[in-house]
């Protein structure tokens, strides 16, 4: 009797064994299936998904295969570079026949109008709360961007991030390179994205972003949205003596218009700037002034709660 339990019972253990080997060959398989079908959805070539993913390509072709035992941590990477969400690759149910996945696909594509509409039909909640303790630093490059909001975030015990850092974080590889590689389709792409990620993993923070954001309406409306929005103002000529005085001979080298040019896109994106929550000008400020101004806004505005 001792024979038949014992050969019973070992059996029933490698029946079990069995079925989840081959359960987990499903999952593999489902998992390579998905993000071969997300990459090409969107039109990505692995090697650009290998690049922003930081995933090598030879382990990408083998996921996708079916053959490669990803981890989790380099799956969430390859999903934030889908922009996709990771239950969306390992969950059973097909996420393409899902009604949030077309809704989702309709929403990307839709206009920053019919976006803001959706947005307050499906989350009504008010300003205050959407945007949390987020501060935003906006305005063109040499307004003090990043000196103040530094100092602040240290003043407040809240991180500093610059948006450049991020996505330089999320591609890989400096911003530099991401404009040569992908152009400003693909910085736009992914700055979109870095946005999205900073608002899903701070609550409470001080963000700088780069001078053009404004011009990219979907990005912008995120941030205006999300975060509690100040525009850094400077006259022209200060903007053009900071960026010098950080060793940048850039602006000024070869081009003698660049002053003019200068205030033609500050004149451009005069109406986007004043769309921000607060304005503070730091024209003929020291550091210690402006940064005292921006505390004392923050705190009478109540942006921190």
């Amino acid at each position: 009797m001792s024979e038949i339990t014992n050969f019973r019972g070992d059996s029933t253990s490698q029946s079990g064994s069995d079925l989840a080997e081959a359960s987990v060959s499903a999952l593999i398989a489902r998992v390579g299936e998905r993000v071969r079908k997300a990459r090409e959805r969107r039109g990505i070539p692995r090697r650009v998904l290998s690049e922003i993913s930081g995933v090598s390509p030879r382990y990408l072709a083998q996921l996708e295969a079916g053959e490669g035992n990803i981890s989790i941590g380099l799956l969430q990477r390859v999903a934030i570079a889908l922009d996709h969400r990771i239950e969306w690759l390992v969950g059973e149910d097909d996420p393409w026949e899902s009604d949030a996945l077309r809704v989702a696909d309709l929403f990307r594509s839709a206009s920053s109008d019919v976006q803001q509409t959706v947005l307050r039909a499906l989350n009504p909640e008010p300003k205050e709360v959407l945007r949390a303790g987020r501060i935003c630093l906006v305005g063109l490059r040499g307004a003090g961007k990043s000196t103040l909001g530094r100092l602040l975030g240290k003043e407040l015990g809240l991180p500093f991030v610059e948006l450049n850092h991020g996505i330089e974080e999320q591609a890989g590889m400096p911003v530099a390179e991401v404009m040569a590689l992908y152009g400003q389709e693909g910085y736009r792409k992914l700055e979109a994205q870095t946005v999205q990620r900073i608002i899903a993993t701070h609550d409470a923070l001080v963000l700088a972003v780069a001078g053009g954001i404004v011009a990219e309406p979907d990005t912008y409306n995120t941030l205006l949205s999300h975060f509690h929005t100040v525009w850094l103002r400077a006259s022209p000529v200060e903007h053009m003596e900071r960026v010098r005085a950080q060793g940048d001979e850039r602006p000024m080298a070869g081009n003698p218009e660049a002053m003019e040019q200068l205030r033609s896109i500050l004149t451009s994106r005069e109406a986007l700037y004043g769309k921000a929550e607060a304005q503070l000008d730091t024209s003929g400020q020291s550091v210690e002034a402006s940064l005292e101004q921006l505390r004392a806004l923050v705190e009478e505005r109540g942006f921190l709660g």
